[in-house]
């Protein structure tokens, strides 16, 4: 009987300009993908049909679509919707995003023009095409938040991901982050933890992080943060398999505090030892602002 594990698999890639769309495709070719840049998503049951009658030769194609206006939209649903219909293979869609900001600077240093603006400014541009493409997103089985990451990061994240051919399991991304700095733009779940009592305000715990023994010890030892934390496990126990059930691949849950170096901090790391017990839940932490030198 066939697994998804052996099953052939095609993954879409596509997502804002100058996110890092170059990137991943010549990872994926690392990782022995037949890769296709800028395909028309009208074509994409053509490239199903010859994965299916390959009889195992290439069993692995990444396709690189980018936006090309509304009917984009609809060709991709539909050759989705086929493939789903008519082939037994896994598909993936991976979405590289990346805020405004950092878009708008990588243009600056390229000096290109961003399509939907060649003529403008690259924000209108950059705004316009997240209008557009904020349903492709919501498909996505996996996003990438390239804003903070080199390219080496992307690489590394990517490999990581696709080089694993068990596609039974699921991983589940736990991220530390301070509100000051901003949301992660590929936050599946978004909690914020500022309700709790601020190590920030005890002088000698401030310097430290919530992998600090002292720090997390006083996180965890009010009430609020216990009854918070048995109602936030009992919700993701429930979610993850729901998602995993959906079709996703990945699961980024953001839990962020003033600063992202105390409460939050310390709150990741319990649910990261918390979560991913079953064999089918892969489970990583990171902490994205715990580091910066301005304290929260």
């Amino acid at each position: 009987m066939d697994t998804i594990a052996s099953k052939p698999s095609l993954v879409i890639i596509t997502g804002m300009s100058g996110a890092g769309k170059t990137i991943a495709v010549q990872s994926m070719e690392d990782l022995g993908y037949f890769c296709v840049d800028n395909l028309p998503p009208v074509l994409i049951p053509k490239f199903a049909e010859l994965i299916d009658q390959s009889q195992g030769r290439i069993g692995k194609v990444a396709l690189v679509i980018d936006l090309r206006g509304r009917e984009f939209f609809t060709a991709l649903s539909e050759s989705l919707n086929y493939i789903r219909e008519h082939f037994t293979i896994h598909n993936e869609i991976l979405f590289l995003d990346a805020t405004d900001s950092v878009l708008v600077q990588r243009y600056k240093e390229s000096r290109r023009r961003h399509p939907l603006a060649p003529e403008g400014m690259p924000l209108d541009g950059i705004q316009n095409e997240r209008k557009l493409l904020e349903d492709l997103k919501g498909w996505a089985t996996q996003v990438i938040d390239t804003s903070n990451l080199k390219p080496a990061q992307l690489k590394e994240r990517i490999v990581s991901r696709f080089s694993n051919l068990d596609r039974s399991s699921i991983s589940i991304n736990v991220t530390s982050f301070g509100f000051k700095y901003g949301i992660p733009i590929d936050a599946d779940l978004i909690f914020d933890v500022r309700f709790l009592p601020n190590p920030h305000y005890v002088e000698q715990l401030r310097p430290m992080t919530g992998q600090n023994a002292e720090v997390y010890d006083y996180v965890m030892k009010w009430p609020e943060t216990q009854t918070f934390l048995s109602k936030l496990l009992d919700m993701l126990q429930y979610l993850i398999p729901l998602y995993h059930k959906e079709g996703k691949s990945q699961v980024v849950i953001g839990i962020g505090c003033t600063g992202g170096k105390h409460r939050s901090v310390a709150l990741a790391e319990y649910l990261g030892r918390m979560l991913g017990s079953s064999e089918t839940e892969k489970v990583r932490v990171s902490h994205r602002d715990a580091d910066r030198d301005l304290h929260g």
